[in-house]
């Protein structure tokens, strides 16, 4: 790491070539990137696509613009160097961390390009002592930091009011299907199977720490069975819940902390505290399982509370009456 970063050159060591080069690269990057993002939003988001294809194009122009300047200073070879190639200069996060968010996210995410773009060419045209390429930086400058204003107008043009919440239904929807239900379905079996056999294990056995490990084994157990089962039901492609491997992930992960939430509390070594923290955090949990099957499954809560709260107590109590029998 160390030598990546000294062979890096500072942006203030760059010359007047050298930052029109790095402009017009990060222009190309950019362009591609919003291309990236209406290609991933085609299906399922039309308009959406149109707005990030339009914005491609503007930076299309902005980099024809940077072109022809570097033409008429520096001739027609233009060096190469990108934003890896300057200390401390800002990065675009891969684009595979940004799909993953769903729309709203990735609107969020050009629009912090823009501003990010609006600062370098600020930083830019100070640095040049030409008077037409600091002109120039300085209008691209006012370009980026129009750009949000710009996406808006995009937006309305390609999205009515009626398509703009048409879209975010289905980003609410693809939401629910990939990442809420197979994440509540994990969270509910971790929670209410782990049970029996963790609370069956302390009363049977009065020991903490073994208590734990039972726990711990049913926990990352589950964990594992879940997010493999969930994996394998559905390739998600004609019920459109998405990718299998997000699903597993969020089914996998979150039956495992829903075990381990009651759990961990048996770490504490007196008997009788940490059987009531354990208690504690299962009334949180039956009762937040509950409130997400509310909030994002628009279960009527009465019925959410009947089978889950319900339920769970039930669940608690036969490992009880087990484990002290």
């Amino acid at each position: 790491m160390l030598s990546n970063l000294a062979g890096r050159k500072r942006f203030s060591d760059l010359t007047e070539q050298q930052v029109l080069a790095l402009a017009i690269s990060s222009e190309e990057d950019d362009a591609r990137i919003y291309r990236d993002y209406a290609q991933m939003l085609r299906t399922d988001f039309p308009q959406s696509a149109k707005v990030f294809e339009d914005m491609a194009a503007e930076e299309d122009r902005h980099r024809g613009r940077l072109i022809e300047e570097h033409r008429r200073r520096f001739g027609e070879t233009i060096p190469l160097i990108r934003r890896e190639h300057v200390a401390g200069f800002y990065s675009r996060r891969p684009i595979w961390l940004v799909e993953n968010l769903g729309l709203e996210r990735i609107r969020e995410e050009a629009s912090f390009m823009e501003r990010q773009a609006h600062n370098f060419y600020l930083k830019a045209a100070q640095q040049t002592s030409d008077a037409g390429t600091r002109k120039l930086l300085g209008d691209l400058a006012a370009a980026e930091a129009g750009h949000e204003r710009a996406a808006e107008a995009l937006e309305a043009r390609h999205l009515s009011e009626d398509e703009r919440a048409e879209e975010d239904a289905v980003a609410h929807r693809q939401f629910v299907l990939t990442w809420v239900q197979p994440g509540l379905a994990g969270l509910m079996d971790g929670s209410v199977s782990t049970l029996a056999p963790i609370f069956a294990a302390a009363f049977a056995t009065g020991d903490t720490f073994q208590t734990f490990l039972v726990g711990l084994a049913a926990s990352v157990g589950a964990g594992i069975s879940m997010g493999f089962t969930e994996a394998a039901s559905d390739d998600g492609e004609l019920s459109g819940r998405g990718s299998p491997m997000k699903r597993g992930i969020a089914s996998g992960v979150m039956t495992a902390l829903g075990g381990l939430g009651h759990a961990l509390p048996y770490l504490i070594p007196h008997f009788w505290t940490a059987t009531a923290i354990a208690f504690v955090v299962v009334f949180v949990e039956l009762w937040a399982i509950a409130w997400i099957q509310n909030r994002y499954m628009d279960t009527p809560f009465w019925r959410a509370t009947l089978q889950v709260v319900v339920g769970g107590g039930l669940v608690l109590a036969a490992g009880i009456l087990i484990g002290g029998s």
